[in-house]
């Protein structure tokens, strides 16, 4: 059940639960909100007791806990073919960079958000997986036996009835900045980088709503893996996977098209902003090389 908070009563107070000591200024900042909104809103949630002297108070915890996410899904069969060599004997998710797995930054991440069900779909060499269940033993598998078959629908296929109150991560992409993965969510959003020009997947935007997604773009902002779920988001979602994977041709769709074009007149999914030094996906080995020189001999 959705929380009854405001967009602006949320942010406010997951700034003050993640910042301790701060002005109203520095909320400002961080929220993107004016000033006075803040001492309006501020306001507001001291006479509901939900703050008291400028500091989130146990009830305005209580009062984010609707918000809170409940699990984290990680795509994770495919076979990584632009990777190759490394891929050949290795999934990607799992290939080390400068000594580190690539999936263990984002499930760190998650840990260190509070979200502990952790749910990796696995297809490609999958008993190689099992090695994470020594750092991170509460790790659930989700077989994946048609990952060769199909486009990564499948794995959301195999997931679908997860996906409420949910992040699902493509499993792998390099984090830097482990605070963007947040303990509390408003809406279902997408991750993305505003950008001026990219010729990869991107979102066109309005007011922070997503319109539209395709393959390059000017003035946009450029797909991330990580999206959020919400609960009546994700439980559509589960029907509107398993439709469009029965349809001609289903197979060949990535998951996210399918609330992204396939069904976006039935969502309202938002951007949520991250910067390059953020996160980044390592598409080729030559990316890889350049990232971690071990690789280049």
């Amino acid at each position: 059940m959705q929380g009854l908070l405001n967009r602006k009563e949320f942010n406010i107070l997951e700034c003050l639960l993640e910042n301790e000591k701060i002005t109203q200024r520095e909320a400002a900042q961080k929220t993107g909100m004016s000033i006075g909104s803040v001492n309006k809103v501020m306001s507001a949630l001291t006479e509901k007791g939900l703050v008291c002297d400028g500091k989130i108070t146990q009830d305005g915890i209580n009062a984010l806990e609707p918000y809170k996410v409940k699990r984290a899904i990680f795509i994770a069969a495919g076979f990584g073919s632009r990777l190759v060599p490394i891929t050949l004997n290795t999934p990607k998710p799992l290939v080390r960079v400068n000594g580190k797995r690539i999936i263990d930054g984002l499930i760190d991440a998650v840990l260190a958000a509070g979200i502990e069900e952790i749910i990796i779909v696995r297809g490609y060499l999958a008993e190689q997986f099992d090695q994470l269940l020594y750092k991170y033993p509460m790790i659930k598998f989700i077989e994946n036996p048609l990952f060769n078959e199909a486009n990564n629908i499948s794995s959301a296929m195999c997931a679908r009835y997860m996906f409420s109150n949910a992040y699902v991560f493509e499993a792998d992409l390099l984090i830097s900045n482990p605070s963007i993965v947040k303990k509390y969510q408003y809406t279902s959003n997408f991750l993305g980088i505003p950008t001026e020009r990219t010729d990869d997947w991107c979102f066109v935007t309005k007011n922070g709503v997503i319109l539209e997604q395709k393959i390059g773009g000017v003035n946009c902002h450029q797909m991330i893996g990580i999206s959020y779920w919400n609960e009546t988001d994700g439980l559509k979602l589960a029907d509107h996977i398993k439709t469009a994977y029965e349809m001609p041709g289903g197979k060949e769709f990535y998951w996210d098209q399918i609330p992204l074009k396939v069904f976006a007149n039935e969502y309202t999914i938002e951007v949520r902003e991250c910067k390059y030094e953020d996160i980044v996906e390592i598409d080729t080995f030559r990316e890889l090389k350049l990232i971690d020189k071990s690789y280049d001999i």
